[in-house]
């Protein structure tokens, strides 16, 4: 991979090399993958096929019913040596898994709805078209990626309430009605106790969690702007925040930290949500980090970051264990809710 000279190089290229971006050679049959019904149709509103084939870049257009890993899957082993996916959060985890597996690069087109892991990463949102120049005028760097029990994702894995709320059928079209209606569900005073228990980093046992939020890196939860955000994907830890049920207010009911693994235990089946998707995981959950495991491409001409390392807030004094506690009422426990619409 080619280096940066800094004297011979422009703002930009100068820019993207902080944050780790190098500049690579273009692939030579590279595959991209389209969900033509992400975002209500993005990808057609931006003519991501018909640009795609004007640079030389194969596209798929994902019918109804067709497995997305099979196809990617057939596409590395006919010679694709760079994939990319137009789509949502959970559609680029799949295709990103087999990016990680067989050491290509990935790249990112935002055509979802919200586009969470596209802007930590440094892609402009509002530029899907422009999101194609990774294939052809892109810079790389590796990423962290994260699983739980084998299944990798790139944004989060959510339990409890979040976990209940995605299950939902009408989760995507209203988001944070189900979740509060879920959240009345599972907190209210004839609810049953839950089922999932973890030991926190200062070695408490947590009992009943309504919350449970594991994330591939830690969000900014003290960021006052991008609070919803990752400052960096390359840390090598997860970022866990949970919420316990309301109890005798002895100790704070929340509380945020990393670390490079999690165990959380259940007597049955848990509900999930990986990067939104609705999954069902078998206990032991058993989470832990990939370090710089993801290849990743991004056009030469986006920020490159997230809005949370480009603008990074006033720094707070240290808090004991470098950990967060959240408390009921407390404005920056939003921190703790933003991140598990994705």
């Amino acid at each position: 991979m080619a280096s940066l000279d800094p004297s011979a190089t422009s703002p930009s290229d100068r820019r993207l090399s902080r944050y780790g971006w190098q500049p690579v050679d273009p692939p030579r049959r590279p595959v991209l993958f389209i969900n033509p019904r992400s975002g209500g149709g993005t990808a057609a509103r931006a003519g991501l096929a018909e640009r795609a084939r004007e640079r030389g870049v194969e596209s798929v257009l994902l019918a109804p019913g067709q497995n997305l890993a099979t196809l990617v899957d057939d596409a590395v082993a006919s010679g694709a040596d760079a994939v990319g996916m137009a789509g949502g959060d959970g559609s680029l985890a799949v295709v990103a898994t087999a990016a990680a597996a067989h050491g290509l690069p990935f790249i990112c087109v935002p055509a979802g709805t919200r586009n969470h892991f596209a802007l930590d990463l440094g892609v402009d949102r509002r530029d899907p078209g422009g999101a194609l120049d990774a294939f052809t005028d892109g810079v790389e760097r590796r990423i962290d990626v994260a699983d739980v029990n084998g299944h990798l994702f790139v944004n989060n894995v959510s339990l409890g309430i979040y976990g209940d709320a995605v299950r939902q059928p009408a989760y995507r079209d209203a988001k944070l009605s189900t979740l509060l209606r879920t959240a009345e569900e599972v907190l209210g005073p004839s609810s049953p106790a839950s089922d999932l228990r973890l030991v926190d980093d200062l070695g408490r046992e947590h009992r009943q969690l309504a919350v449970v939020l594991v994330s591939n890196n830690p969000y900014a939860l003290d960021h006052p702007l991008h609070r919803g955000t990752r400052p960096a994907l390359d840390t090598g830890q997860l970022g866990i925040v949970i919420l316990d049920r309301p109890g005798d207010g002895v100790r704070p009911p929340g509380r945020a930290w990393s670390a490079q693994g999690l165990t959380v235990s259940a007597t049955a089946p848990v509900h999930a949500g990986i990067d939104g998707e609705a999954a069902e995981l078998h206990p032991l959950l058993r989470f832990a980090v990939r370090p710089t495991a993801l290849r990743v491409r991004i056009s030469a001409r986006h920020p490159g970051a997230s809005p949370s390392a480009r603008f990074p807030p006033v720094r707070l004094p240290a808090r004991q264990g470098g950990s967060r506690l959240l408390r009921a009422g407390d404005r920056r426990a939003g921190g703790l809710v933003q991140p598990g619409f994705r």
